[in-house]
């Protein structure tokens, strides 16, 4: 066998119809469409319409709620961490923060930083730099002799508006 000779199998790939292409092709004139209304013309904005009914996504109820000013943290256990230490992925005698974490693969998104969960053993000793870590975390790392800092907060931009807004009212009030 070679590879140009490589072919699927006979009537595993079917193709189109090509419809509107005269009366001998069976899906000629109308093309399949029947005849005028809505329907038959381009543009057709029906999905979801069930004739009057109430549509399904308007009749089930809501559930749950987004909120728009949550924190993106990229999650990381300290187990996966402790095996990409001993396949050297990471150094563990440099600071770890999100960005050699997001180098080594661990942490996945987090526009907001990295948050050290205690999951899995840690036996190295190592420096971390992060947003957030759990209390079995923090005593993981510690007990290996390490250590975790974690930067000062930097407020979000609607925590600026808030606080501007209530420092502003403040002042209104004072007059």
């Amino acid at each position: 066998m070679k590879l140009n000779d490589l072919r699927d199998n006979p009537g595993a790939r079917k193709g189109r119809m090509r419809v509107g292409r005269g009366i001998g092709s069976g899906k000629g004139k109308t093309a399949g469409r029947g005849q005028k209304g809505a329907k038959a013309r381009s543009g057709v904005s029906v999905n979801g319409f069930e004739g009057g009914q109430m549509p399904l996504h308007m009749r089930i109820p809501k559930r749950g709620f987004n909120n728009k000013f949550a924190k993106d943290y990229a999650e990381v256990n300290l187990g996966l961490i402790q095996k990409a230490i001993d396949a050297g992925k990471l150094d563990a005698a440099k600071v770890i923060d999100h960005a050699t974490l997001q180098a080594a693969g661990l942490a996945r998104g987090g526009k907001d930083g990295v948050r050290l969960l205690g999951k899995g053993g840690f036996t190295a000793k190592a420096r971390f730099s992060v947003v957030g870590v759990s209390a079995g975390a923090r005593a993981a790392v510690e007990q290996a002799g390490g250590s975790v800092e974690l930067p000062e907060a930097q407020p979000s931009e609607h925590e600026k508006k808030t606080a501007r807004r209530d420092a502003n009212k403040a002042k209104a009030a004072a007059k």
